[in-house]
């Protein structure tokens, strides 16, 4: 398995270390509840807009469940 590091690299290159919602439902494909109801409890909330790390998201869909 390839390691966070390796796949930060390959994946989503084009987006910021930190990403918002909307850049996360793009990022994986999915609606706003559902994003919504993955970054809960498990983000960085400044003000009323929630910052999600990219490797997080990376280490999700690489089953390494970090979001």
């Amino acid at each position: 398995m390839e390691s966070i590091k390796e796949n930060y690299e390959m994946m989503f290159t084009s987006y910021p270390d930190l990403v918002d919602i909307t850049q996360l439902k793009e990022m994986l494909g999915i609606g706003i509840t559902l994003a919504y109801r993955l970054v809960r409890n498990k983000t960085i909330k400044v003000g009323r807009q929630y910052k999600i790390p990219k490797r997080n998201v990376i280490a999700y869909l690489t089953n390494q469940n970090e979001i």
